[in-house]
């Protein structure tokens, strides 16, 4: 049975869903929050929260071009082919090739140029296209993503 049909009103319900106390303290750390990014841009802090530099132990340029399906073809220094992936396959680098053309498109440099594969001595892994300046450390998109490029440079 329902409320209505046992007490025969509805049953009152709080006016106040979210305790007062509750919004308060949220909109305070929110307030907090703010002040400090604001000051830490303001002051121009550095930053400290990124991984230290350790020494490169293998480095490789390559092309790299990928299509809309996943599939990705990537070429070496030379121009010599390096792997030619399905879309099964080359996704994740097909992903970074299209990310490459966007940043390039947005400095305005050509969409044809090398970037350099890094692997490092802490076991980090990264991506950096020198004539932008991006680059992405590829440990973060996973052990498969990561394995993908670490391929590659050992190709």
């Amino acid at each position: 049975m329902t409320d209505i049909a046992q007490h025969g009103r509805k049953r009152p319900y709080d006016a106040e869903l979210i305790p007062r106390m509750m919004t308060r303290a949220m909109l305070a750390l929110v307030l907090a929050v703010l002040a400090l990014v604001s000051y830490a841009r303001l002051t121009d802090l550095p930053v400290i929260s990124t991984p230290p530099q350790s020494a490169v132990v293998l480095e490789r340029h390559v092309y790299l071009s990928g299509e809309p399906s996943g599939a990705a073809t990537v070429l070496d220094a030379n121009g010599a082919l390096i792997a030619r992936l399905a879309p099964e396959q080359g996704g994740f680098i097909a992903g970074v090739a299209r990310v490459l053309d966007r940043e390039r498109a947005k400095h305005g440099v050509p969409l044809t140029g090398p970037v350099t594969i890094i692997a490092r001595e802490d076991g980090r892994l990264s991506i950096h296209d020198p004539s932008t300046g991006w680059g992405a450390d590829l440990m973060g998109f996973g052990q498969d993503n990561a394995r993908a490029f670490t391929r590659l440079l050992a190709q």
